[in-house]
């Protein structure tokens, strides 16, 4: 077991959020056959990690044993391999969350492929087919895992995106901590029933309101992503001008400013920054949801001002995500409420023992061998619009996994057509989201609050 102190801590997030590095898997497509990359060794480890004050906390979990999960790069359209090792005593997956692989990469078990053992491995390889700002985590026991730590940033890169003078890459998680520093449970069902059981520690790269140096009067490229279990976030960025670039992975089709901008577990952010020439002048990035508002992380400007400007920042390229034939497109209807089934079965990868929550009111029954019918099956290459109603009191961001949808409408309220994998579908809300069945396999849809995922708020499309 490995001591992380705050001291290697700190020098492991200013390398992986200002630097942007981390583990880099880099291959070239040429006119010959590509070459095959050597693969990014990703071990699980049970490490100790000081996220307060006072002892360590032990059991936090990683991939390495040098504290917060790597920064995973990749390039779009190359060659990319991974060999998951497991060295911890709970069986594991990673699930390349959102992006577009091949049915059998994509880390759920029981569906795709088998659970990986401790001392056993499972090799990846896919080549991304967008670019964006992306993530890795377990889909096995994931309430435990994930919550212990089993979260990272994936950054799938664009020769062709604009230059910017410093990137920050921060990775977004609470902690369920006493005040020992030791986790405690989990979560409490009364609360999975609702809006889901909150952490008590709250930082970003495993820090308390990390501060990070950025050139006065340069453009950052700040990349956020929501690795949490529960907590939904309202954005804010004090101090400086901030303009949203991209959200999940994808450019905005219009760019606008962060102004309590809500996004759910699983979701991710992209902004252009531009830092203020006064050298020492603070930039915060916030969330101003709910009661108790937080400074997430803070930018430092540094030096004699570089006066860029933000309207000098290019445009993201579009990822090559299939046009929908909205004429064409078949509807799927989708509705989420509770559900009073029967308790949840049990299995290898952690069902909670209780069912609170149903799509089309059929709860999943846990990560199981003998899962339900299918939520719809999906002729590959048609269009199609998914109407989701949320029925019941709480937000829900809804994941669907191997395929891209396009917001197209909202009951509640004027949206972008924005290119998402994750959607927070707010109370009482009717959406429509429109695919196209691109990609051949099972694919899960599921609530990303994992207490609404492990009691009953999941299912799964079949392409074929």
């Amino acid at each position: 077991m490995t001591m992380l102190t705050r001291r290697s801590l700190l020098k492991t997030a200013a390398v992986a959020g200002l630097a942007g590095t981390g583990a880099a898997a880099i291959g070239r497509l040429t006119g010959w056959a590509a070459p095959k990359p050597e693969p990014l060794i990703l071990k699980t480890a049970s490490i100790q990690a000081q996220l307060m004050e006072g002892a360590p906390t032990k059991n936090a979990l990683t991939w390495g044993e040098a504290g917060m999960p790597p920064v995973v790069r990749m390039r779009k359209g190359e060659p990319f391999a991974a060999r998951l090792v497991n060295g911890i005593d709970d069986p594991t997956t990673i699930h390349w969350h959102g992006i577009r692989v091949p049915n059998k990469m994509d880390g759920v078990p029981f569906l795709v492929q088998p659970y990986v053992y401790q001392g056993d491995h499972f090799d990846y390889a896919f080549s991304p087919p967008d670019a964006g700002t992306f993530w890795y985590h377990p889909h096995c026991n994931t309430l435990i895992q994930m919550g212990h730590g089993l979260t990272g940033v994936i950054v799938v890169e664009n020769p062709n995106d604009p230059v910017f003078d410093v990137e920050m890459i921060v990775n977004l998680r609470d902690w369920r901590l006493g005040d020992d520093g030791q986790f405690i449970e989990p979560f409490r069902p009364r609360d999975a029933a609702k809006a889901g059981t909150f952490g008590t520690v709250r930082t970003a790269n495993w820090l308390d309101q990390p501060q990070f140096d950025a050139p006065a009067g340069g453009l950052v490229r700040l990349r956020a992503a929501i690795t949490d279990v529960t907590r939904i976030y309202a954005f804010r960025v004090d101090g400086a001008e901030a303009t949203v670039i991209a959200l999940d992975g994808n450019p905005v089709p219009q760019r606008f400013t962060p102004d309590a901008l809500q996004l759910g577990p699983g979701q991710r952010l992209e902004l252009a920054i531009r830092m203020p020439d006064e050298e020492g002048a603070i930039v915060s990035l916030r969330d101003v949801r709910g009661t108790k508002p937080k400074i997430l992380a803070t930018l430092r400007s540094v030096g004699k001002t570089l006066k860029h400007e933000l309207r000098d920042v290019g445009r993201l390229e579009a990822n090559p995500v299939a046009e929908l034939d909205v004429a064409g497109a078949r509807r799927i209807p989708l509705a989420l409420s509770a559900t009073a089934e029967n308790v949840a079965a049990d299995s290898v990868c952690g069902s909670l023992g209780y069912s609170f929550w149903a799509i089309n009111k059929v709860p999943w029954p846990g990560d199981t061998p003998d899962p339900t019918a299918p939520l719809a099956e999906l002729k590959l290459g048609q269009s199609y619009i998914i109407d989701m109603e949320n029925l019941t009191p709480h937000a829900h961001p809804i994941h669907l996994h191997g395929m891209s949808f396009r917001v197209l409408s909202s009951s509640t309220r004027a949206v972008q057509p924005l290119v998402s994998d994750t959607y927070l579908i707010q109370p009482n809300e009717k959406v429509q989201l429109g695919f196209v069945a691109d990609n051949p396999g099972d694919w899960l849809l599921h609530c990303h609050i994992i207490e609404h995922q492990k009691t009953g708020m999941t299912s799964y499309f079949r392409v074929a």
